[in-house]
């Protein structure tokens, strides 16, 4: 009887053992099937936001060109596009001095002033920027902010204006301490200096679009040349 009670134990344990392992075994399947239905239903029913963004966004921004060719000679034939040439560098120049005093206000505790006055004028020139870089863009991609080709360089501008705007709040507001309010100039510059790159950046890919579109140019014109010259021997 003992015998037997044994044997059934045994066999009692190794089928739950193999349940188990079962269980274990179809548990991969069940979550990629969990995984494959939730995404499927994410993508049908477009839930979230970062989902509703991409969307959002205008179509032209998947593609590899920046402009095209109307665009290009929109930008080229508009007055500002030198103007925002202009206003680029002085910005900087700008930048660099400011950061220097509020830098140096920060160390040793002197020249409040001239770091406050230098960031009114960097403040100034930004918005002076921003307002013909909007001009800019309507001229050339029809519409004054987030145009395909400079969607990312709008959307890191405007917490560019908003730090610079917030530092002049706490300025004319007195609700900060000098010494904070320097910081938040700190960050307006550190936002400033992410957005320059990213225009560098635009600005060289746009210089190498220019030369592939005029190499691929010349590339035809002495193709057909070479046709034209091939037929007329013939």
């Amino acid at each position: 009887m003992n015998r037997l009670k044994s044997f059934h134990f045994v066999y009692s344990k190794h089928k739950q053992d193999r349940r188990e392992s079962n269980l274990l075994n179809s548990a991969p399947s069940c979550q990629v099937s969990f995984t494959y239905s939730f995404v499927d239903r994410w993508d049908r029913r477009g839930i979230g936001f970062t989902h509703a963004v991409a969307r959002s966004l205008p179509q032209s921004l998947k593609s590899m060109g920046l402009y095209t060719p109307e665009e290009r000679r929109r930008r080229d034939e508009t007055p500002w596009t030198l103007v925002q040439g202009v206003l680029a560098p002085i910005q900087f120049l700008v930048f660099v001095v400011s950061a220097a005093l509020v830098v140096r206000f920060l160390v040793t505790g002197n020249g409040y002033w001239a770091a406050t006055a230098s960031v009114l004028l960097k403040t100034v020139v930004l918005y002076t920027i921003m307002v013909t870089g909007c001009i800019w863009e309507r001229a050339v991609f029809g519409k004054y902010l987030f145009a395909a080709a400079f969607f990312w360089e709008d959307v890191v501008s405007m917490f560019v204006v908003g730090f610079h705007t917030a530092y002049l709040g706490a300025l004319l507001f007195g609700s900060l301490h000098a010494r904070y309010q320097m910081y938040i100039a700190l960050l307006a510059y550190s936002a400033y200096l992410i957005n320059a790159t990213q225009f560098l950046l635009k600005l060289r890919a746009a210089r190498l679009e220019g030369n592939r579109s005029t190499a691929a140019a010349n590339s035809q014109e002495s193709a057909l040349t070479g046709a034209g010259v091939a037929g007329s021997v013939t």
